[in-house]
């Protein structure tokens, strides 16, 4: 017998129908093919917990999903599936689906790998292009317009972008493969902090244009030493002991 999921936070059915809204575009034309059913409910779920409109402990049912996103039970225990094997959430027969909080372990693990991946990209990217640099000026203004307009998410897309640009510069596409894969979860981490440190938005954008400044410069060390104070701050405010 499965055991009991642990204390659970039950999403309101306006709840997911607000998260439908804001993540499901209606369609233009009658006309143009929607994305298949199981599509459709994953993007939602995976939206919703990334930007943490689901937040950790919330209990999803296969019902509720089924009807805001319009759709049979059937591709909702698809998505779901899908969703469990990214490590999204946990699935218990006959209760539902269980949004995953972020652990600690996850955490030092992901902090960890970007360590090791962004210093080694940050000095490769000595000394760069004028495209990379171009990039990176404009990856760093999209973000000031966000953080101005309170787009946590598209903030926190961007800040990865950002990021992502470097390792990609570094010509690796073994080290570029490893580091998307941790997309999802730097995403999901990088909302958290903002949400509950709204001083960290400006702090990021300054420490991103410290970084762009070193790599200008050419100086590699500076770079790389930049990227370690700058990531290792995440695990300190994810796990909340640092305000």
């Amino acid at each position: 017998m499965p055991a009991a999921p642990p204390a659970v936070k039950p999403v309101a059915k306006s709840a997911v129908k607000s998260a439908v809204k804001s993540s499901v575009k209606p369609a233009v034309k009658a006309a143009v093919k929607q994305p298949p059913a199981a599509e459709r409910v994953y993007t939602h779920v995976k939206g919703a917990v990334l930007d943490r409109r689901y937040e950790g402990g919330t209990l999803l049912t296969e019902g509720d999903l089924a009807e805001a996103v319009g759709v049979s039970r059937t591709p909702v225990r698809e998505a779901l599936l899908r969703l469990e094997v990214e490590g999204l959430i946990k699935l218990y027969p006959k209760k539902g689906a269980l949004v995953l909080a972020v652990s600690a372990q996850e955490i030092a693990d992901v902090v960890e790998t970007r360590l090791l991946v962004e210093e080694f990209a940050a000095r490769k990217a000595v000394p760069a292009s004028a495209q990379l640099i171009g990039r990176l000026e404009e990856l760093l203004e999209e973000q000031r317009r966000l953080a101005e307009a309170g787009d946590l998410a598209e903030v926190s897309v961007k800040d990865r972008c950002f990021h992502a640009e470097i390792v990609r510069n570094a010509g690796n596409d073994i080290l570029s493969r490893l580091y998307d894969q941790l997309r999802d979860r730097q995403l999901r981490m990088g909302v958290a902090v903002m949400e509950a440190h709204p001083g960290r938005i400006a702090a990021n954008i300054t420490e991103h244009g410290e970084l762009l400044e070193a790599i200008r410069a050419g100086d590699a060390e500076g770079a790389a030493q930049v990227v370690r104070r700058h990531v290792s701050r995440v695990k300190v405010l994810v796990r909340g002991e640092d305000r």
